[in-house]
């Protein structure tokens, strides 16, 4: 006799959050061609990455890393669109993991005390139901074994979405749009500032703008991917 869970299955089989083909045995939320296909950078080995490169005039950064390469039509663009808009937050917290790995086989990371999310906004985390880059921490603590930090940093101005300005207006846009809530939660502290995508960069300058304001204070800085060009 069969359990309701294979019938459920048989009637609605899982499928790949990428491209939408029914998952195989032992396959989970992405297929194994999928996986294959996600572009990696290898940059968190590196110092003097492009992402290093990318930050060096925006940020007092200790050491920065994207593991993935995101670019139109892409596979990894299909994924970060999944976890960001199509309710996908499982997989967030299983690509958190792939960047745990990814951050402790470099080595570089080693030194780090607290995982930070860029925050949301309130109102767009009502909106969505959850921060892909607290989730993505939830991954990297899993590998890490570093806590999160939630709520030290904070978005109290609420601005238009990042990918709907053009590259010259994303500073002006975010610009004064963080602050430090918790400041002595922080002090002396090396901290690893996460999100997903990284483009221009001005995001996580404003996040750094707020947080060199700590005492002793530390960055570095981790995404799950980068705009290609």
């Amino acid at each position: 006799m069969y359990s309701l869970k294979t019938i459920a299955n048989a009637l609605f089989p899982a499928t790949c959050a990428c491209c939408g083909d029914v998952l195989m045995t032992g396959e989970r939320q992405v297929c194994v061609r999928c996986l294959a296909n996600l572009t990696r950078t290898g940059y968190s080995s590196y110092p003097d990455n492009p992402v290093e490169r990318a930050l060096m005039s925006l940020i007092p950064y200790k050491q920065a890393t994207a593991m993935l390469v995101y670019n139109k039509n892409s596979t990894v663009q299909r994924l970060i669109h999944a976890m960001k808009f199509h309710g996908r937050c499982d997989l967030c917290t299983i690509m958190g993991r792939q960047l745990g790995l990814d951050l402790m086989g470099s080595g570089r990371f080693d030194d780090v005390d607290l995982l930070l999310p860029v925050p949301l906004h309130w109102r767009r985390r009502l909106s969505r139901g959850y921060n892909q880059s607290e989730l993505l921490c939830r991954g990297i603590a899993e590998v890490m074994q570093r806590p999160i930090s939630v709520g030290d940093l904070v978005r109290f101005k609420y601005t238009r979405k990042q990918s709907q300005q053009t590259r010259g207006r994303r500073s002006s846009n975010v610009d004064g749009a963080f602050r430090v809530a918790h400041p002595q939660r922080l002090a002396g502290k090396h901290v690893l500032l996460v999100d997903d995508v990284i483009t221009s960069g001005s995001t996580l300058a404003a996040c750094a703008k707020a947080l060199v304001t700590v005492p002793d204070i530390r960055i570095s800085v981790a995404t799950l991917s980068i705009a290609g060009s």
